[in-house]
């Protein structure tokens, strides 16, 4: 593509305003109390990745000095400091939030308290609990001029400590302590007292006990202050041909608990004789941009975990997943009737005990004698692998693609590779040069004299953890043609030189990106011959130039474009004569979207399509990503419908503007109010006791 301006919002500005939207949630008294501290949790976790991954990246091509802004087409210094002051005020507003929760849990009988707001009743049982569970985790480190400083993990919560000597007062001594909150919880539920319930932080335990650590030596603490550092996470992979992928990847796990910190966050309360100290020490005294001054608590990210109470009203109270009764009624296996007609799952709406019953019935069917799947993110305790492995003892060829670089996941990826190796499975470590991000499982076999396949192509992973979470679509379908071309892709994985030719899928990196320009430009010439044109896009993020310039150019010909995007969105929305025609949302509610999903008017022979690919460089050029067509007319509509919904939803939904604003969108006079993920909800279980449901039923 011809070098031409294009108008984009900044990757990294446009993720924080994203983050934004979910400190809003924090913000938000729709949301149940419980619900709202949490929240501060998810955007401090998220903050947490954006310096771990963005942050770092932007610091490294400050190191290329006038290149970088060849290379990456601004300064990437004068973007540090954007991010910087973005993350300032977000801080302030974050802090603020948190004081503003402590009060309505006080209104609520709920009392998070500090070392200084200990009830005398609460006194002996912070003390043996101390002693019993907390003491013996703890490894206290004295720090002085003449050792090396201690090396600060990635992701751990520190106490930085200033103690005095009991015969010299003047004498002055820090100290470090590492908060055990790997094997301990964050929260100590303290005894109830007249009805009113009680909980202290750990860190505020040790606090409280720190006298009784370091009096036996004769000192005396006279500060404690929690600091935390966040390191590069990038895995450094090299191409030393010597070593298998799996060598590599473990070694840079290693690695990465040492990469090069991008960020330094203290108690802003901390004396500045203690944070001039550890600047110094850090050898980070000349890096202003790394250090963030924040409030007394930090990894605030264990707050997604604070314990509901046993108060129901102030937690989400999700209903239960949608039964399908034609599935639950099965005389036979689900195969035979996924041999019939395709199925379409909408995870957490509908229970994913359906995708994992589809891989136990193939592990244990006469009829199969192969399954291939791509693993990106493995659960912990994996259902879907323990499947595998059954279907292995059952005399089944199991080959599985597993993706090793699957960020923050390589340890569990790591784990099961190796598990399903031993028992005999085909491991393929994904492609050189590409990570494989696609969402397939294909089921082979031969039923009387015939071979079927069965084919899975999804928007997530197969985790059943983050599908309790993550909104995701399943489909399963026996189409031949869909079936070959999903087989040809797992015979890419197992030869790079096979990269095979595909007729309905469009994959990354050989279709996909060209195919979707092309059905862009139909929609284009659709309008020119005077017909409707009308584009609607589900993703997680919208980044790439590229796309962005067809989706501009869509619009400027008359074509109708609805983008629903929950993350970064770096098309402009707004800007006169380049997205008039163009109208984004974002959604941030109880579930994560995470469905991408297609939408192509096509003269009124819609063409959708599903996939685990956005709209990023990355997915397009550098991952092998797999988008579906839906043909079956009925799931088509079941799409439309599902979009449907989100396209006309008002609560929950942020429009997107060109200033990043992050203004709700209101129900106008006399509209329904619609919370989308409850309507999808409802819409969902109807259908599956109606299934002629028409369309529209808002």
């Amino acid at each position: 593509m011809k070098k031409t301006f294009i108008p984009h919002i900044n990757r990294e500005i446009s993720w924080l305003s994203f983050n934004e939207r979910v400190l809003q949630e924090a913000e938000d008294k729709r949301n149940p109390l419980l619900e709202r501290l949490k929240f501060l949790g998810i955007f401090s976790n998220n903050r947490d990745e954006f310096y771990r991954v963005r942050v770092a990246t932007v610091k490294r091509l400050i190191k290329l000095g006038y290149r970088a802004i060849d290379i990456y087409g601004e300064d990437p210094e004068v973007l540090l400091k954007q991010l910087q002051n973005k993350v300032l005020s977000q801080q302030q507003k974050f802090d603020h939030l948190y004081l503003n929760i402590l009060e309505e849990l006080k209104e609520n009988n709920i009392y998070i308290i500090n070392e200084k707001g200990i009830l005398p009743s609460h006194k002996e049982f912070i003390t043996q609990y101390f002693h019993n569970e907390v003491m013996p985790s703890l490894f206290p480190i004295l720090i002085d001029n003449k050792k090396p400083f201690p090396f600060l993990k990635d992701k751990y919560g520190y106490l930085y400590i200033k103690l005095v000597t009991k015969q010299s007062p003047k004498q002055i001594k820090y100290a470090l302590i590492e908060i055990p909150t790997k094997v301990l919880s964050r929260f100590v539920m303290l005894p109830s007292v007249e009805n009113k319930k009680y909980i202290i932080l750990l860190d505020d335990i040790i606090r409280y006990n720190l006298n009784e650590i370091f009096s036996v030596f004769g000192f005396e603490y006279i500060g404690a202050y929690n600091i935390k550092l966040t390191r590069d996470a990038e895995l450094e992979i090299d191409n030393d041909l010597s070593e298998s992928i799996l060598e590599k990847v473990t070694k840079g796990l290693k690695d990465r608990q040492k990469g090069k910190p991008v960020r330094f966050v203290y108690d802003k309360e901390m004396p500045n004789d203690m944070l001039q100290f550890i600047m110094k020490k850090l050898g980070m005294s000349n890096v202003k941009d790394s250090f963030i001054p924040g409030g007394r608590y930090h990894n605030f990210k264990d707050f997604i975990n604070f314990p509901t109470l046993g108060m129901h009203p102030l937690a989400f109270q999700n209903p239960p997943p949608i039964n399908i009764p034609e599935l639950e009624d099965l005389k036979t296996p689900m195969l035979d009737l996924i041999l019939k007609k395709d199925l379409l799952f909408h995870f957490p709406y509908h229970s994913y005990n359906y995708l994992i019953k589809i891989l136990q019935e193939a592990s244990i069917d006469p009829s199969v004698h192969t399954i291939k799947i791509t693993l990106y993110r493995l659960a912990e305790s994996s259902r879907i692998a323990n499947a595998l492995i059954n279907a292995i003892k059952n005399g089944k060829k199991v080959s599985a693609v597993v993706e090793l670089q699957a960020r923050f996941d390589e340890g569990h990826n790591i784990y099961w590779a190796e598990k399903l190796k031993e028992e005999g499975a085909e491991v393929i470590y994904g492609v050189r040069g590409l990570k494989v991000h696609s969402k397939l499982f294909l089921i082979e076999g031969r039923n009387k004299n015939q071979h079927f396949r069965i084919a899975h192509i999804g928007t997530g992973n197969f985790n059943e953890k983050s599908a309790r979470v993550y909104t995701d679509i399943s489909l399963i379908t026996a189409h031949k043609g869909i079936c070959n071309d999903v087989n040809t892709v797992f015979n890419f994985y197992r030869d790079n030189l096979k990269i095979g030719y595909y007729k309905h899928l469009l994959v990354s990196p050989f279709t996909m990106r060209r195919e979707f320009i092309n059905l862009i430009n139909k929609e284009i010439k659709n309008v020119k011959k005077g017909l409707k044109g009308e584009i609607t896009l589900k993703l997680n993020n919208l980044v790439d130039k590229e796309m962005i310039h067809h989706l501009y150019k869509a619009s400027q010909s008359g074509v109708k474009i609805n983008l629903i995007i929950r993350s970064t969105c770096s098309l402009v929305t707004e800007l006169p004569g380049y997205s008039d025609n163009i109208k984004a949302y974002s959604i941030v509610d109880k579930y994560l979207e995470h469905a991408r999903i297609f939408i192509f008017h096509n003269m009124g022979k819609e063409k959708i399509f599903i996939s685990s690919a956005d709209w990023m460089t990355r997915n397009l050029d550098h991952r092998s990503e797999v988008a579906t067509p839906v043909y079956d007319e009925h799931l088509k509509k079941i799409i439309k419908e599902l979009v449907h919904i989100q396209i006309l939803g008002n609560q929950k939904v942020r429009i997107i503007d060109r200033h990043q604003t992050n203004q709700y969108k209101q129900a106008q006079k006399d509209e329904p109010i619609i919370r989308l993920q409850d309507k999808t909800y409802e819409y969902l279980q109807q259908l599956a006791l109606h299934q002629d449901l028409k369309l529209s039923t808002i």
